[in-house]
């Protein structure tokens, strides 16, 4: 059985985990150097904070301005939309100002959304229509980013790996299962992940931080914790995030492109599969 190399690097707010399959120890350090070089470089370009990043740029747009971003950024609008589209509009990266007013419990009336944002749909290029729209790229950029991992590694002759950003969202590839815990409050339940990504929304660390486009004030969560397996990290990531905030009977309506969600309410983490059954413990 091959060895498991282990490497680690903070980024994008949190500990990225690569955990690499190989006999060629030399072969996981070189390519582990690669991963963190461009984790770095996903992050100097997807981070709102960061002064001069894509995205700090276009929150920073005037009315008629179109700007040229970087070939990273135009990919995860582009996904970003798809996960509005998919979610209903439920996931919506352009609510930068009221999740951070809502992050930081800020005093006052809840801020006003206004602006209008347009992603070219040939090029990479973002037009402000009107100014005042904020995009926030967090709650799907690490998910993207661990894409960009596992392509990375692929190419690299890498054929399973465990890639990790924090306890959030998790990409397994190649032949290796890995065993996951689902952490609740009260209980736990391990999965099997394998050829899947897996990513948690919740409130018990960050607290009300999930906004819904529907409704001004903080929403009523019907779940502490929200988990769902997809293919890709970068919808797990977006998808996570909106389940939040539904509730069960909503959930039925909702055509999610993959076979078992889970989620934890007060009596303990549940099982939904294909959104059609009931819920079980």
């Amino acid at each position: 059985m091959s060895h498991i190399h282990q490497f680690e690097h903070h980024a994008m707010k949190t500990t990225f985990i690569l955990r690499i399959v190989t006999d060629d120890a030399k072969l996981a350090k070189d390519v582990a150097h690669t991963a963190i070089v461009l984790l770095d470089d996903i992050e100097m370009t997807l981070s709102r904070y960061i002064e001069g990043s894509d995205v700090f740029r276009i929150n920073h747009m005037e009315t008629g301005q179109t700007l040229f971003i970087s070939q990273t950024c135009y990919d995860c609008l582009r996904l970003a939309a798809e996960a509005h589209e998919q979610t209903g509009g439920l996931f919506d990266i352009t609510l930068g100002t009221l999740i951070e007013h809502q992050k930081n419990k800020a005093a006052g009336s809840v801020p006003s959304l206004s602006g209008t944002l347009s992603i070219d749909p040939d090029r990479p290029a973002i037009t402000c229509v009107t100014a005042g729209r904020e995009i926030d790229l967090g709650g799907i950029g690490k998910g993207y980013a661990l894409d960009q991992l596992k392509t990375l590694l692929e190419d690299w002759g890498i054929e399973s790996a465990l890639l990790c950003a924090g306890a959030s969202t998790q990409l397994a590839f190649g032949s290796a299962t890995w065993p996951i815990e689902l952490s609740g409050d009260h209980n736990q339940q391990t999965i099997k992940l394998n050829n899947q990504a897996l990513s948690a929304s919740g409130i018990s660390i960050q607290g009300s931080h999930i906004v819904s486009p529907h409704k001004r004030h903080a929403p009523n969560y019907h779940f502490k914790r929200a988990w769902i397996l997809q293919p890709s990290a970068a919808l797990a990531d977006a998808w996570s995030t909106a389940l939040m905030l539904i509730d069960v009977e909503q959930l039925r309506t909702f055509e999610a492109p993959q076979d078992t969600l889970y989620f934890e309410t007060s009596s303990g983490i549940h099982t939904l599969q294909k959104l059609q059954a009931t819920l079980t413990e």
